[in-house]
């Protein structure tokens, strides 16, 4: 509008004009917490005194951040892939020359700076196949069926599009575990889908029970109509790892009830404990036989962000997609179209991790030796968190099996709860915050990944060198009790 001939310009785009379910969104592992670390890095910067030197941040499964050393052979064929006049090069062995040339070869132009069709390079799905048929016994893999991704998380978020849709009633519901990543919250926020709270038993290390996705679907029916269950195994942020026997009760479960299942298997290399071992759903479902394989419908997920790479700026990833209905299928393909491709160079990098080094050639020792180092100290570092927390009077800590993460329990003194509540702060918030203020420790709240109402917990990666992981833990154990001697 015109007054005195100057134009009065309200804002397009305000608070209360904007998309109200982005405002639902929330994402703990880079919430307020993790703000307010970066705030104390640039204080420590500009000279201001804190009780500590740095800050530690064990707050995400950011591998290479926290000091994980990058795979040779894999950082070698990239960089051949970025510049391939290194092919010329003798310092590098021929394998990783031989490799670049596949992989360029496959790509438009012969160069990594090109799109790739939606779905991912041709090549790259069938080495991915056949890795999932290595992995899975020979169960077959069609090409076809896999979509290269940026990471797992945009697979995640493109399927659960899929899945959402009606309104009131009839609004899909999607059963998520609980403590649950926040991707998926978040996720159905943003999608305006009725989240469907299942709790996983932490008195039995975090397992899933079956009467419990029951209880939990029953209740959810009488206000939405649900049709997706998501796993995560190895578990985020509680470190389980599933038995076959539960992948089968859920398989039956999920078959029983008409519902698509999601499995997330990003940490499928990551199994600890003595006796855990991974089983993909994907490989159980058709064990189990065609009165199942024939007819459920599931998404599997992977990524090079986890397990013994680590490389999540890549963001490399596919999803394997089992009796997806076709018309659907032609309508994810379109869907995943509008985006373009995924990352190239993540697609190199996941072709490299679904077909490694093998043995007799020149890079398959270099290779298995940093691997297995990888894993090796990671289940050291699981055992020892373990360890060290369970010995601080008021945490309690459950074997991490598996993953990157460890979820313990802590007691909090009533004036400590009833101070939180004053501030409008969830107790475990209020005790991370004050944490990373007087330690410089940056952890995650559990109530950023949901728990059972009056339990408190935090998130903390196993990431950390084992030098700097042990000053965590014992920072972490000397304010524990500080913290519960001042609120006693």
């Amino acid at each position: 509008m015109a007054e005195n001939g100057l134009l009065h310009h309200e804002k397009v785009l305000t608070i209360d004009t904007m998309n109200p379910n982005v405002k639902r969104v929330e994402y703990a592992v880079r919430g307020p917490i993790v703000q307010r670390a970066l705030q104390i890095e640039k204080e420590l910067k500009e000279g201001v005194k804190k009780p500590f030197t740095e800050v530690i941040k064990a707050n995400i499964g950011d591998c290479h951040a926290m000091g994980q050393k990058p795979i040779t052979f894999f950082r070698q064929v990239l960089a051949l892939c970025s510049y391939p006049e290194l092919l010329e090069d003798n310092k590098f062995p021929e394998d990783v020359k031989n490799r670049a040339r596949r992989i360029l070869q496959a790509c438009s132009g012969g160069s990594i700076g090109a799109y790739s069709a939606s779905q991912g390079i041709e090549l790259v799905r069938r080495d991915v196949a056949q890795y999932i048929e290595r992995r899975d016994g020979g169960i077959p893999c069609n090409p076809d069926n896999i979509y290269l991704t940026a990471g797992a998380s945009d697979a995640i978020m493109t399927m659960l599009k899929l899945l959402v849709s009606g309104e009131g009633p009839s609004r899909t519901g999607v059963m998520i575990s609980i403590p649950q990543y926040p991707l998926y919250s978040a996720a159905l926020a943003e999608l305006a889908a009725v989240q469907i709270n299942y709790y996983l038993d932490e008195e039995k290390c975090w397992s899933l029970d079956v009467s419990e996705l029951r209880r939990a679907l029953e209740a959810a029916r009488k206000h939405c109509r649900p049709r997706v269950l998501c796993i995560i195994n190895p578990g985020n942020p509680t470190g389980q790892v599933q038995s076959r026997q539960c992948i089968e009760d859920v398989i039956q479960f999920a078959a029983e009830e008409n519902l698509f299942l999601m499995a997330d298997e990003v940490y499928q290399d990551n199994v600890y404990a003595e006796g855990c071992q991974f089983h993909s759903f994907k490989k159980v479902l058709f064990e189990m036989g065609p009165e199942y394989s024939d007819k459920l419908e599931l998404a599997s997920f992977h990524s090079t962000s986890k397990c013994y790479m680590g490389e999540c700026g890549f963001r490399g990833g596919y999803m394997e997609v089992v009796n997806l209905d076709p018309d659907v299928k032609v309508q994810l393909t379109k869907l995943v179209s509008v985006r373009l491709c995924p990352s190239v160079p993540g697609q190199a990098l996941l072709d490299l991790v679904v077909n490694p080094p093998q043995p007799g050639e020149p890079s398959y020792g270099t290779f298995i030796k940093e691997r297995s180092h990888t894993l090796e100290v990671l289940a050291e570092k699981a055992k020892m968190t373990k360890e060290i927390l369970n010995q601080v009077p008021g945490i309690t800590c459950n074997p991490v099996q598996g993953a990157m993460y460890t979820f313990p329990q802590i007691q909090l003194p009533p004036k400590a709860i009833a101070e939180a509540k004053e501030k409008g702060q969830a107790p475990d918030m209020f005790y991370c915050m004050k944490l990373l203020e007087e330690k410089g420790i940056c952890l995650v709240p559990g109530s950023g990944f949901g728990q059972r109402d009056g339990t408190y917990h935090f998130r903390m990666t196993i990431l950390p060198p084992t030098e700097k992981l042990k000053i965590v833990l014992a920072k972490v154990k000397e304010f524990h009790q500080s913290f519960t001697a001042q609120y006693s």
